[in-house]
């Protein structure tokens, strides 16, 4: 074997150190090429764990508004049931109302000609009847008249006047009074004292007490009474206006059926 001179031996060992040289030049250029691909493949896993919290998030968010909103719509489902029932309550009272006021219209198609011939009745009644406190009397029965002529008087007000018009005539049946009114004599007119015992006894007097006259309703007129009748007359005018206790007095009565 031939002899390797030494200039051969540096040459070779050289380009041995410089193929090392190269192979660990090549290796650390790999290891930085993988360094920098796993950089990368870090930072985009960063970036999609980035996305998938956002959007767990955002899951979440949209999770807890359904809740709500399924929650509300609870809230909301149970207040429109009760708006409902109240509606449907309503619309019952309406229909009640209605079938009322349906019914008023009937009654009043009634009631009407009805209060006319009752205050017709109670006019006639008036005239037949004993005439104390004539005149407010006639003019109850007129006003009556003008009542049911006005058409801002509601039908039941107008009811309700004739039917107090009635109770107070019944009253005048019980009531002890005295007034002072005119006096028709049958060609004089006078000024007197007036008293009545419901409808039993119906008397005047004149003001100087000197005469007193008895009601005849068969004849429709006044009867003169004898002296022995001034006094009790007197006395129960007095009485009747709480000028003397109540006591026993006599006046004149017509006996039923008698002329």
């Amino acid at each position: 074997m031939s002899k390797v001179s030494k200039k051969s031996l540096i040459a070779t060992a050289m380009v041995g150190a410089l193929a090392l040289a190269g192979s660990n030049i090549a290796a650390a250029d790999a290891l930085t090429d993988l360094q920098k691909a796993e950089a990368k493949i870090f930072k985009q896993s960063a970036k999609s764990q980035a996305k998938i919290n956002s959007i767990y998030e955002q899951t979440q968010d949209l999770l807890a508004e359904y809740r709500n909103t399924v929650d509300e719509a609870d809230v909301l489902r149970g207040y429109n049931d009760h708006v409902q029932r109240m509606v449907n309550d309503q619309k019952a009272n309406v229909a009640s109302l209605q079938k009322q006021i349906d019914s008023i219209d009937e009654f009043k198609q009634g009631v009407v000609p009805l209060m006319y011939k009752m205050i017709d009745t109670l006019e006639t009644f008036i005239k037949l009847d004993v005439p104390m406190n004539i005149d407010r009397r006639k003019a109850r029965v007129e006003n009556l008249r003008a009542v049911m002529d006005d058409s801002n008087v509601t039908t039941s007000e107008q009811f309700r006047l004739v039917l107090e018009a009635y109770e107070i005539e019944a009253g005048y049946g019980t009531i002890f009074d005295a007034y002072q009114g005119e006096i028709d004599l049958g060609g004089r007119t006078l000024t007197a004292d007036f008293v009545h015992m419901g409808r039993i006894a119906f008397v005047a007097q004149s003001l100087d007490a000197k005469h007193s006259w008895l009601w005849n309703n068969n004849t429709r007129a006044w009867e003169e009474l004898g002296d022995e009748y001034l006094k009790p007359v007197t006395d129960a005018i007095r009485m009747a206006r709480k000028q003397l206790p109540m006591d026993l007095t006599k006046l004149p009565v017509f006996a039923a059926g008698a002329k």
